[in-house]
């Protein structure tokens, strides 16, 4: 099996089971006959690479209830499944980090966030250059943020307004050292798309992905 890739800012599979691998990291949990249609194929054709999947250990099955009636069967990524994307080598990432805060203190870190919010921000206003609505900046951002390696997706929601989703975290191991990122992301967020952006799931307060709403200021 080998690590999903992302290629020119969109998600790509290079197999069946990859796909299913990424079918249930940005769509959660599902059915084989669920996973089957999405695919193109049939309940059992999904049964089956599930299955083979399981066997690797990248997937399980788990008995869940969804109202009345006999419990179902959903598929699960695995930490093993989950590894199988763009992780920017999370253990070399929070060595560093730590040993910054150990040897240089607190403030050296708050140097190297700024300095990488400085960077991003810079990037993605260029992004952003001949973007006039709202609709245009955030299908911009997710654009740029599916190229980093987040799986990112866009909506527009019955209210107006817009949802960002970010079915992948490349930076969540250093996100749980330091706070920090999070914290600067959110503030470029605003910035760039001039815009109201509330964080409504976050994958370090235990959501499967993080998710923003964006309204007018």
């Amino acid at each position: 099996m080998s690590r999903i890739s992302l290629e020119n800012g969109e998600c790509t599979a290079q197999s069946v089971s990859d796909r299913l691998l990424k079918l249930l990291k940005t769509r959660g949990p599902q059915q084989a006959t669920e996973a089957g249609k999405v695919l193109g194929t049939t309940g059992e054709a999904a049964r089956q690479q599930f299955v083979k999947l399981a066997k690797e250990g990248l997937v399980e099955a788990r008995a869940e209830t969804r109202g009345v009636g006999r419990p179902v069967q959903l598929w699960h990524l695995t930490p093993a499944g989950n590894a199988q994307f763009p992780d920017s080598h999370p253990e070399l990432t929070v060595q560093l980090l730590r040993t910054v805060r150990d040897k240089l203190g607190e403030q050296a870190l708050d140097v190297l966030i700024e300095s990488r919010e400085q960077e991003t921000r810079i990037n993605y206003k260029q992004a952003m250059i001949g973007a006039v609505t709202l609709q245009e900046r955030v299908a911009r951002l997710a654009k740029v943020r599916c190229h980093e390696g987040y799986m990112a997706e866009w909506c527009t929601l019955e209210d107006g307004s817009y949802q960002l989703v970010e079915n992948h975290c490349p930076i969540c191991a250093a996100a749980s050292v330091c706070q920090g990122f999070c914290r600067a992301e959110l503030s470029i967020f605003r910035e760039v798309l001039q815009a109201q952006v509330e964080r409504i799931e976050h994958v370090l307060a235990g959501s499967r992905r993080c998710a923003y709403r964006i309204s007018d200021l």
